[in-house]
């Protein structure tokens, strides 16, 4: 069982940057593959990003490519995104999930409550 807590969120102008924390409870943190979604109000869920177990591979959504980066800190078993030169279209909320690749496709298990992203004009 996996316990996720994101922080990090609120309202900013665009232009501005936010880094959003993700803080995974137990010792297993350095299992799982870990993920970013976004929903937007009256859209589905994205994927924004997520980061391989030990953090060698990286993905990205286009909409965030060179904009957006996802790390994690085994040490402190948490999971990052710093946004960067962020838009309006990134108001979302934005989840933490954890997960594993079966057949080499991603299924996340385990999901955060989520943080409010605001980016004003």
């Amino acid at each position: 069982q996996v316990q996720l807590v994101e922080s990090g969120g609120g309202l900013v102008q665009a232009g501005d940057s936010l880094r959003l924390s993700c803080a995974a409870s137990g010792r297993t943190f350095n299992l799982y593959l870990m993920g970013w979604f976004r929903q937007a109000p009256g859209k589905e869920r994205e994927s924004v990003a997520s980061i391989t177990r030990i953090g060698a591979n990286t993905y990205y959504a286009d909409s965030v490519k060179g904009r957006f980066t996802v790390s994690r800190d085994s040490a402190k078993n948490t999971v990052y995104l710093q946004m960067n030169s962020l838009k309006p279209e990134d108001t979302a909320v934005y989840y933490c999930a954890a997960g594993r690749y079966a057949a080499a496709v991603p299924q996340y298990d385990y999901w955060g409550q989520g943080t409010q992203v605001t980016v004003s004009s």
